[in-house]
C-alpha cells in the first residue's frame, strides 16, 4: 500500500480544492437568455418589417433582375401612381413641383440614389418622361423598382 505526500512544502494539505458545490466560480456560460432575448427581437422584426413599406399602392411589373445592393442610408422613392400622379416619399408633389424638391432634399443627403417606382399600368412614355426631367436635373443614379418572378426571356437557360 502506498502513502502520498501532500504536495505544498508543509502546508499539511490546508488547501482545499473548490468543489461546483462548495461556491466556486462558475466558468460556463448561460445562453438561454440570449437565445430569448433573440428569439423575441426576431418576432418583432418579423412583425414589423411589412409595415415599414410604402405606403402607396402600386401594381409593379414582373421582371428577372434581381436585388440593388443594400445602402446605408434609406434612399429617396419616387412612385408613379396608375393615374400618373407622382408620389415622392408618402408625399404627393406636382410634376412642377418635382424638381425643386428633390434637389433640396439631395443637398441634405449623402446619397444621390433614386428609385423609381412605377404602376405596371403607366404608360412607357409618362414613365420616360419622369425620368428624363430627373436626368436633366441632374439625377443620374435612378433604380426602377420591380417584382420578381417575371419572364427571363431564356436567361436562365444559359449556364
Amino acid at each position: 500500500m502506498g502513502a502520498t505526500l501532500p504536495s505544498g512544502g508543509g502546508s499539511g494539505g490546508s488547501r482545499r480544492r473548490r468543489s461546483r458545490r462548495g461556491g466556486g466560480q462558475m466558468s460556463e456560460i448561460n445562453v438561454t437568455p440570449f437565445v430569448d432575448v433573440m428569439l423575441v427581437l426576431l418576432i418583432i422584426f418579423m412583425v414589423a418589417a411589412p409595415l415599414l413599406t410604402t405606403g402607396v399602392p402600386v401594381q409593379l411589373p414582373e421582371t428577372a433582375a434581381g436585388p440593388l445592393p443594400a445602402e446605408e442610408e434609406a434612399p429617396l422613392a419616387l412612385t408613379l401612381g396608375a393615374d400618373g400622379a407622382l408620389t415622392l416619399q408618402e408625399t404627393p408633389v406636382a410634376d412642377d413641383e418635382l424638381i425643386p424638391r428633390l434637389r433640396a432634399i439631395a443637398a441634405q443627403r449623402t446619397d444621390d440614389k433614386l428609385f423609381l417606382r412605377a404602376d405596371g399600368a403607366v404608360s412607357y412614355a409618362r414613365v420616360a418622361q419622369v425620368m428624363g426631367a430627373l436626368n436633366a436635373a441632374g439625377f443620374n443614379d435612378i433604380g426602377l423598382v420591380t417584382s420578381t418572378g417575371g419572364p427571363d426571356f431564356g436567361a436562365s437557360a444559359v449556364e
